[in-house]
């Protein structure tokens, strides 16, 4: 159990955005679903599970979504075209309980929810050792028009998978005690 519990440590201290991918390597599809089962598994408010993923692999979709996802005048993104797979996030109507909540206590839980189950996708991708990005940038209305998204749904997320070929950078993080404290602010 204690060797379980250590990998998992291990995992969430390696992961990191991947910025250049293999292009010759593919994710197969089997390691694709078992990363989106553990997406699927993710807990949301009221168990709404406010979330549709849609896979693109297919390659000439691929490289539009990626194209969809690049800035170029910030020259943001283009790396987005080397990942193999595209995982683009919609969210969707929220459970009544969930809404209720959210609007008494004015919060968005669906986007919660949303990061819980990216961050599911990510750590999970890097359990079978392939590198994630989760991207926010992008052209939206060209994205939900080549995946056939209805109007009435946002696209919230863009998380690109492969396998990374870059090696791991040094991990920048503010001072445990800059960031955490016990029973007051």
């Amino acid at each position: 159990m204690l060797q379980d519990i250590s990998k998992f440590y291990e995992i969430v201290t390696k992961r990191q955005s991947c910025r250049k991918y293999d292009t010759e390597k593919k994710v197969d599809r089997e390691v694709i679903n078992r990363i989106l089962e553990a997406a699927r598994n993710a807990p949301s408010a009221c168990n709404a599970q406010p979330w549709h993923f849609i896979v693109v692999d297919e390659p000439e979709l691929k490289n539009k979504v990626a194209d969809a996802a690049s800035a170029r005048l910030l020259n943001m993104n283009h790396f987005t075209k080397q990942a193999p797979v595209h995982i683009v996030v919609v969210e969707e109507k929220v459970n009544l309980t969930s809404g209720i909540g959210g609007i008494v206590k004015d919060k968005h839980f669906a986007f919660l929810d949303i990061g819980i189950a990216a961050a599911h996708i990510c750590l999970a991708a890097e359990a079978e050792n392939l590198g994630s990005c989760i991207l926010g940038w992008f052209a939206e209305n060209k994205m939900k028009k080549l995946l056939n998204v209805p109007d009435n749904r946002r696209i919230v997320l863009d998380i690109v998978i492969g396998y990374p070929a870059q090696p791991l950078r040094e991990k920048k993080r503010k001072d445990f005690d800059e960031v955490v404290s016990y029973n007051k602010y």
